[in-house]
């Protein structure tokens, strides 16, 4: 009981050092920038796009683009880090406002300005949730949800948050008496594996470019289950004041894009291969769509992009492995002298790495009261911390326990004992342990992206989006080479330093 107590006090403690850390070191974001957020899938990405690009003559932009799914977004427009995102009036209902009736718009702006936020500029189209699969024959295949209670082989893939809403699949079991259970596959790569045969079943929004392209059989929703969702804007009631006209340019969007057009939008994304930049461009602009020429993978591997990414994932890496060698190495010569704390701290680095990573993004994010540089930091942190506290103990450890005697018997403080001997020797060991834990982050850091704090993992974000292959490649490759670099030099460093030693030993 009482080493619970002990692991539960120091894991709070080392994560109020590394908040404040980072609230000192990380600057937060200018407050004269409109910051515009999206999800994690074509149209979100398109639709941040276009709200950049009409606000970009009136103030300046940013786009956090591809933050994740709805609690991810919607914490982050809480918490003040994003000004304004694309959002759906049947996900404001059911997953935001927690409502099984649906409430009209200005039903849902009354309870929503209580939070400091509001909802407006319907821009003109509805993006539902369905089922579709391959069309097959007509006699058999099912062409309702209802039909799916009666085909109890089928293989349904659904998106994840999809999985966990309370308008998802929950809700669609009760209400069609469905037998099957589901697997959850990324929406970027759902339609592949139906193509692929791998299910037979997927969840689409309606808004979809695939869906013509592969021909799908949209099943029809005959018990009414799924709400509308209609697309509107969800902003901090602060933001039209601080920017007015950037709002009054953003509010000329109500009613301009119909559902044709957002097909039409996907498509050039996913089909042809125009970026969201190209895409939103050409809408705000009013300028026909030109013919797309599709960027080779040289280009897309080093990109204009590509010097903003490196520099963020290595930065990121850097601070990361900075925090938890300062934090790692006195921790390591404690477990390395202390045999009563050496389990508690070993539990307690131990435990840390075993949290999944973006879940620990996902608690970190409410705690700090922020997205992007500043909870990545801390997770990347805290997940290096292991192999660094456990080389210094276990270098520590490794000295001889002759020498330590030679040193008390000429009169060697501890203090002395551990600067000049102690930590002299086991440095190679603690070297090796900071290697992995760098090798390990720049891998991990790819996450990062996920929360708006950039590096290669923006890449991976959008390959994943758009199911390109070519795109997660360039964020994946770059990452990959960064930390067979890493493990270079810090193979030349730890030969450094021991033929150091080695020269000081023989002139000693």
């Amino acid at each position: 009981m009482l080493n619970k107590c002990r692991l539960q006090y120091h894991s709070i403690a080392l994560t109020r050092v590394l908040v404040l850390f980072c609230a000192v070191t990380v600057p937060a974001l200018a407050a004269d920038t409109l910051n515009v957020g999206s999800k994690r899938f074509t149209e979100s990405y398109v639709l941040g796009e276009v709200l950049t690009q009409t606000a970009a003559p009136h103030a300046s932009v940013r786009h956090q683009q591809g933050l994740g799914n709805t609690a991810i977004v919607f914490n982050a427009l809480k918490t003040g880090s994003i000004d304004i995102y694309p959002e759906y009036m049947g996900t404001i209902n059911t997953e935001i406002l927690k409502h099984d009736s649906t409430l009209s718009l200005p039903q849902m702006q009354a309870e929503l300005a209580l939070q400091g936020l509001g909802v407006a500029v319907p821009l003109g189209f509805n993006n539902t949730y369905a089922l579709a699969m391959l069309p097959k024959d007509a006699n058999t295949s099912p062409t309702t949800l209802t039909d799916l209670a009666a085909q109890t082989g089928l293989r349904f893939g659904l998106s994840h948050e999809f999985l966990g809403r309370a308008d998802g699949w929950p809700g669609l079991v009760r209400r069609y008496h469905l037998p099957q259970q589901a697997t959850g596959l990324d929406h970027g790569i759902a339609y592949e594996a139906l193509a692929a045969g791998q299910v037979d079943v997927i969840d689409i929004y309606s808004t979809d470019a695939k869906i013509r392209q592969l021909g799908l059989r949209v099943l029809t929703d005959d018990a009414n289950y799924f709400p509308r969702y209609n697309a509107v804007l969800l902003y901090r009631l602060d933001m039209p004041a601080r920017f007015p006209q950037a709002w009054a340019a953003i509010q000329q969007l109500e009613g301009k894009i119909n559902n044709a057009q957002m097909i039409a939008m996907n498509a050039a994304v996913e089909i042809d291969g125009q970026s969201f930049a190209q895409v939103a461009q050409q809408f705000v602009a009013k300028a026909p769509g030109t013919p797309a020429v599709r960027e080779s993978f040289m280009h897309k591997l080093f990109g204009p992009d590509f010097i903003r990414l490196t520099s963020q994932h290595l930065l990121l890496v850097l601070l990361a492995i900075a925090v938890a060698s300062v934090l790692g190495i006195p921790l390591g010569i404690v477990a390395a002298f202390s045999p009563r704390l050496r389990e508690v701290v070993m539990s307690m680095v131990g435990i840390l790495q075993t949290i999944p990573s973006l879940a620990l993004l996902a608690m970190l994010i409410p705690l700090l009261g922020m997205i992007g540089f500043t909870p990545a930091l801390i997770a990347l942190s805290l997940y290096a911390l292991l192999p660094i506290v456990r080389n210094t103990s276990v270098g520590i450890a490794q000295v001889p326990a002759g020498l330590r005697l030679a040193a008390h018997a000429l009169g060697l403080s501890t203090r002395d004992r551990l600067l000049h001997i102690d930590l002299p020797l086991a440095l190679p060991t603690i070297l090796a342990g900071i290697k992995t834990a760098a090798v390990m982050s720049v891998g991990t850091a790819t996450i990062a992206a996920f929360i708006g704090a950039g590096g290669y993992g923006e890449r991976i974000a959008i390959g994943l989006a758009l199911n390109d292959n070519q795109m997660l490649l360039a964020g994946a490759l770059p990452a990959a080479a960064l930390a067979l670099l890493t493990q270079w030099g810090f193979d030349f460093l730890e030969r450094l330093v021991v033929k150091t030693a080695n020269t000081a030993h023989k002139q000693g």
